[in-house]
């Protein structure tokens, strides 16, 4: 397996996040998205979203987006299940996953890239450019604030986002609040459960991934 990577971006740090969970040893091929290299005619032939990460197979076959590349790596090596144990579990993982998605990456993007210089007239990920939105930047950082407030009331009780051990939800957690670093967004002091969970992430090994 071959993973199309760039170790300056969030998106592809979940899943190498994931494959170090895992145990697993992928071998990486690095895009420099800043020197446009996803948007090379070369490159759209393996990912026509121009996205990363990308998991190429043995076979020749790509799987693109984190999701579907953690469920292909789950069914390949379950030995490590980073999806849910039982089915409730595996529905609240995915369901987790969603709503940080949805929640923390999707405002923090809004946030950067439709107020950073570097983003102008790339204000969605993909082969067409769409110019900024200033609004949906200072909508983003509101809603930021709203998902750390959600993620910290979650973990008041509990060590990960879902059941006894590390899941996607917690992968996809993390990734998340460091991006919003970018937008010089931190959890407060006074998200005490988000920030006793995110030190606790900080000291697995995998966090250096």
């Amino acid at each position: 397996m071959i993973l199309y990577d760039c170790r300056t971006a969030p998106s592809p740090r979940r899943a190498r996040l994931f494959i170090a969970e895992k145990g697993l040893t992928v071998e990486t091929v690095q895009v420099d998205l800043a020197k446009g290299e996803h948007l090379t005619d070369a490159f759209r032939a393996i990912s026509p979203q121009c996205t990363v990460p990308v998991l190429k197979l043995d076979d020749g076959d790509v799987i693109t987006e984190n999701v579907a590349i953690a469920r292909y790596l789950e069914e390949m090596f379950p030995a490590v299940p980073l999806l849910g144990r039982t089915p409730a579990e595996k529905a609240h993982v995915a369901e987790w996953n969603a709503r940080v998605e949805f929640e923390g990456l999707a405002p923090i993007a809004d946030a950067l890239r439709n107020s950073a210089r570097g983003f102008q007239g790339r204000a969605l990920v993909g082969p067409r450019g769409f110019e900024q939105i200033p609004a949906l930047a200072e909508r983003g950082r509101q809603r930021l604030a709203d998902f750390f407030a959600t993620l910290d009331g979650r973990l008041a009780d509990r060590d990960f986002v879902v059941g006894d051990g590390l899941t996607m939800a917690d992968i996809t957690a993390v990734v998340a609040v460091d991006f919003a670093a970018w937008v010089k967004q931190v959890p407060g002091d006074d998200l005490v459960h988000l920030r006793r969970w995110h030190a606790a992430m900080k000291a697995r090994p995998s966090y250096a991934a």
